[in-house]
């Protein structure tokens, strides 16, 4: 029997809507390292408009965590590219202590944006990869 049909149905749902909670953050970055003016919305927002080159090149390289979040979610469920093996278990708790203590900090943030949209995404997905890491 395989990794796949060993997964229950809403784990693997789940697993589905984190990686795609985490394509999401990983376009947004993807934006900001490109020059979208949406500085108030990350990093602190601090920066109102386009990014510096240093938060710019941070956005690329937190594109690419992100989008290798998303692999290892799904992987842990039978799906995707990478194989369903056991560091993809303690990388999905990982994620789920960074997406709680990324809660925390973007509920804390002085920005608008963070608290009352990246807050609430963050702890969406935190859920999204307890249901996962727990299977």
């Amino acid at each position: 029997m395989t990794r796949v049909m060993q997964t229950l149905p809403a784990t693997r749902a789940a697993a589905i809507a984190a990686a795609t909670g985490f394509a999401g953050i990983a376009l947004f970055q993807l934006a900001l390292a490109m020059g979208a003016p949406l500085g108030r919305a990350a990093w602190g927002g601090a920066i109102s408009g386009q990014l510096p080159a240093g938060l710019r090149a941070a956005s690329v390289l937190a594109m690419l965590i992100w989008s290798f979040a998303a692999l290892v979610v799904l992987a842990r469920v039978g799906l995707g590219p990478l194989p369903p093996v056991a560091w993809t278990t303690w990388i999905t708790w990982i994620l789920f202590g960074l997406l709680s203590l990324g809660t925390l900090m973007n509920v804390a943030s002085s920005s608008p944006w963070e608290r009352y949209f990246w807050g609430p995404y963050a702890l969406v997905l935190a859920v999204l990869t307890l249901v996962v890491g727990r299977s």
